[in-house]
């Protein structure tokens, strides 16, 4: 192990560490990886948790702020039990996408791990946070804890004032439907201010007022219509609900006539809260691959300049050797990709690509290759792709190679799988297209929207489901889901599951059918 020579002391000795040691390896790391890599952050805010609290920070999904739920402690309970047997460790440090970003680092960490960490969350993660397209579009990262504090007292007060059974029933059924409560299309509404929230009761009694108008003008075709009258009432009536509606809980907060004003605002918050957590979901690879590839680069450059030491650096090695593991497909421990070990791997590869380009690497890639500035492309890439994006345009027929990717096709009425490509020169292409569409979160939930509300008395409420490739909802999940809704609604909800491609119906189900 070699290393230029020294540019300064080394910024800690030993395993044991104090708040001005984390401060100042803090600042090192800082100035060390804007230099290195022109990272641009939030402020960095740091609190340093034991491990009891950082499971509890794992049960109220990663926020400090969150209000009581049964289910939050069913999580804490369990990953306390995997953790207290020793089936499952606990992360390193935990990271909110806020402004200041929140880092928590656990107390039981060495130095060595306490420097590594920072690099990655207060650094790596930070930036993508502040810098990604999604999480500029799609999150508010100024106003979250604000609002994180607000849902909390609004939830504590409901408890007081209608009970925590009343408060419980409301909460089950909206966190049942929180895949289906995102945008995916269009921009969410901003988070309220804090003056904004301080009106919440007159929007509230508003909101009451205007959905009941709203019900009341819907045009609703005469007895004995003609069916090009009827068909244009239907057509005025779903312009009028804006249908149709891919977000269930926002449809339902709005539209429900049977939900009080509370309930309503109960349905947005857990509403706006699982459309803070979709831009993490459509970035795992890039978020955690950006992340380590800052702490890998900035561990190695501080080493370099002799500010740690040969010990220090072994650790921080083996950890970050831990953190980028990737079993075989045919290992026991094989569950997946894992998107430390691929993220960091693309953004390595492309490092050579602009500055040590094969042949193939100018074929594939004519204007990266050999181009030399590595981190205006990395930082382009960070900025402007989510993982679909960046796997389909980054990945090499050299990264293929190395992970030695393959791509399966699986029919229904065959037994076995297929090998449809291999990586060789006329598999790249479909692999490489195959892994981003693993990655592409628009294909991968199931497509559920509301598509009309029967008017003429029984207040139906309609949701068609987009069957794609053949597969169809688990019976008794979809049931369960049916009932939720019909909680929210309070009237019949069916639900029609029709083929993506053709538009024949392969299935109908009814909360009225599922009723118990």
């Amino acid at each position: 192990m070699s290393r230029h020579a020294p540019a300064g002391p080394l910024l800690f000795s030993g395993s044991d560490w104090n708040f001005q040691t984390l401060s100042h390896a803090y600042d090192v790391i800082e100035a060390v990886a804007k230099e290195e890599l022109g990272l641009d952050i939030y402020p960095v805010q740091m609190e340093v948790i034991s491990s009891e609290q950082m499971l509890d920070a794992y049960s109220s999904i990663g926020m400090p702020l969150m209000y009581r739920h049964w289910s939050f402690g069913k999580h804490f309970l369990h990953q306390e039990l995997l953790y207290r047997k020793g089936g499952r460790g606990l992360a390193y440090e935990l990271v909110i996408n806020s402004d200041p970003c929140i880092v928590y680092l656990m107390e039981e960490n060495t130095m060595a791990l306490q420097a590594l960490v920072t690099a990655h969350a207060a650094l790596g993660h930070n930036h993508f946070f502040k810098n990604n397209y999604l999480f500029r579009q799609w999150t508010d990262a100024d106003t979250i804890l604000g609002y994180l504090d607000f849902a909390k007292g609004f939830i504590a007060r409901c408890e007081e004032r209608h009970g925590l059974a009343a408060v419980e029933a409301i909460l089950d059924a909206a966190h049942a439907l929180m895949e289906q409560g995102v945008f995916r299309y269009r921009r969410p509404p901003k988070l309220s201010s804090g003056r904004q929230r301080d009106e919440l009761r007159e929007r509230l009694d508003y909101e009451e007022r205007s959905y009941n108008d709203l019900w009341r003008t819907l045009p609703r075709p005469a007895d004995g219509s003609k069916a090009d009258e009827i068909e244009q009432a239907v057509a005025e009536r779903k312009k009028a609900l804006n249908l149709p509606e891919e977000n269930l809980l926002y449809f339902l907060e709005k539209n429900s006539l049977i939900l009080e004003p509370w309930q309503r605002e109960i349905l947005r918050i857990v509403r706006v809260i699982a459309q803070y957590f979709y831009p993490q979901r459509q970035t795992q690879v890039m978020n955690e691959g950006c992340a380590t590839f800052v702490h890998y680069t900035v561990m190695n450059a501080l080493f370099d300049r002799g500010r740690i030491g040969e010990g220090a650096m072994l650790e921080i090695l083996r950890n970050h050797s831990n953190v980028v593991f990737q079993p075989g497909f045919d290992d026991p421990r094989y569950s997946g990709i894992n998107p430390y070990a691929l993220g960091l791997d693309m953004m390595l590869d492309i490092r050579r690509i602009a500055t040590e380009p094969t042949a193939e690497d100018r074929d594939w890639f004519p204007d990266m290759a050999g181009a030399g500035d590595w981190r205006g492309i990395l930082l382009d890439a960070w900025a402007n792709h989510r993982d679909e994006s960046f796997i389909r345009q980054y990945l090499s027929p050299a990264l293929i190679r190395k992970w030695r990717m393959f791509l399966l096709s699986d029919t229904a009425n065959e037994r076995s799988y297929g090998v449809a490509s291999i990586h060789n020169e006329r598999g790249y292409e479909s692999i490489r297209s195959g892994l981003a569409r693993r990655y592409d979160i628009g294909a991968s939930p199931v497509d559920i929207q509301v598509v009309d509300v029967d008017l003429l008395g029984q207040r139906h409420l309609r949701l068609q489901h987009k069957v794609n490739d053949g597969i169809l909802l688990e019976g008794g999940s979809c049931d369960a889901t049916l009932r939720h809704i019909q909680t929210l609604w309070g009237y019949e909800v069916s639900l029609e599951g029709v083929d993506a491609r053709s538009g024949a119906t392969l299935y109908e189900r009814s909360s009225r059918d599922v009723a118990g």
